[in-house]
Order: structure tokens, then C-alpha cells, then sequence
């Protein structure tokens, strides 16, 4: 399994494909130009199997129905923000002046529990902080952990938006990420990748 970083829109949102040898992939937050997505995804020979979410805040939604419409599939997002997908008011796209939105997810996730999705297994870790319905997603295979607002390099998710909790956050952190394998990849929703033992050594938020 591999993975490819695809930073989209003003806020340089990062989307990520977790990629097997035949190309099938799994899509991480299409945060924006859906257009350019899907050309790439077809140049590239690429075929989706599934959009899943890490949280539902506006910059990370902008171009989800553009891509589940032009592939034909389902998306995965926690129970929790179930309705910010197609709220402004909550995904927080209205606080500037915008009106982002899509339509409700496929699959609502609640569990902690292994995710199958064609030949790709992820493991569903709730990491709730930045927002309530944060999910990071572990994939052994990959030894990559897709993370979304939770943890950065050098730095935390931020949490001053509505449902954000500094609290649980670190908690979230180092109770559930920084129980995997210290070589795991961490793959942040902004910014470059970094790995668990870096931000255990390093992180001044979390040492």
C-alpha cells in the first residue's frame, strides 16, 4: 500500500489516496477542486473505491459530491458530524461569508473498529478535540495514519471552532496516536507528513 498527498484549495487542504498496486484507492478529505481531482484521478488511472472523512469542517468537504458523483461512490464520515456535511452554519463555511456543503454521507461511522473497503483495511480511531466527530484512520499496511486536524507537525489541531475541546484533543493524542508504532507516518490535514516518534521527541504541545 501507498500513499499520495494532494493539497487542494486556498487553505492548501490536504487529500490523501491510499493506493494498492492496481491502482484501486481510497480518498482522504477532497477538500476542493473536485474538477482537477477527477482529472488527475483518470490521467492518473486511478480508480476510487470510497471517500472517507477525517472531520467535516468546510475546508475538507468542498469537493466531495463533485468526486462521489463522477465515481459512483459511497462516503464515510463519523456519526457525529453527520449533519455538518450539509449545514454552512456548522461546518463553519457561513462564518465567511460561504455556503459549502454536500450531501448526506453513505456510511455513518460510531465504532472503533476495523474499516474494509475493497482489499484496504483501516483501523477507525475516534479522536475527538479539534472537532467532535474527528477520526483518524490507521493503516498498518501503509504504516500511515491519516490523521486530518488532530495532529501536525510540530503542532496540534486547533480548538477554538464550535465543539472544540483543548482537553480532549491531548487526550486523543496520546491515549489513542501515540499508542501506535513509533515509525507510523502521520499524515496531517495541513502541512508535511512527520511520524509518531518525532512528535512524541519534539512536539512542544505534547512534551
Amino acid at each position: 500500500m501507498k500513499w499520495l498527498q494532494i493539497p487542494l484549495g486556498p487553505m492548501q487542504t490536504n487529500c490523501y489516496l491510499l493506493y494498492n498496486q492496481g491502482k484501486d484507492c481510497i480518498i482522504f478529505d477532497p477538500g476542493e477542486q473536485g474538477l482537477d481531482l477527477n482529472k488527475f484521478l483518470k490521467n492518473e488511472g486511478f480508480s476510487p473505491l470510497a471517500i472517507v472523512m477525517t472531520h467535516a469542517h468546510f475546508d475538507h468537504i468542498g469537493a466531495v459530491d463533485l468526486v462521489r458523483d463522477e465515481w459512483e461512490i459511497p462516503v464515510y464520515i463519523h456519526t457525529l458530524e453527520s449533519e455538518w456535511l450539509k449545514s454552512p452554519e456548522l461546518n463553519g463555511s457561513a462564518r465567511y461569508g460561504a455556503n459549502i456543503a454536500a450531501r448526506t454521507a453513505d456510511y455513518l461511522l460510531s465504532q472503533e473498529e476495523p474499516l474494509k473497503i475493497g482489499t484496504f483495511k483501516l483501523h477507525v480511531l475516534h479522536t475527538p478535540g479539534h472537532s467532535p466527530g474527528s477520526i483518524s484512520y490507521y493503516s498498518k499496511e501503509a504504516n500511515a495514519l491519516f490523521g486530518g486536524d488532530t495532529l501536525f507537525d510540530g503542532s496540534i489541531g486547533r480548538t477554538d471552532l464550535p465543539g472544540g475541546n483543548h482537553e480532549q484533543l491531548l487526550s486523543s493524542i496520546k491515549t489513542k496516536l501515540f499508542t501506535l508504532p513509533e515509525s507510523t507516518e502521520v499524515l496531517p490535514g495541513h502541512g508535511p507528513a512527520t511520524t509518531i516518534k518525532k512528535e512524541k521527541e519534539s512536539n512542544p504541545f505534547l512534551i
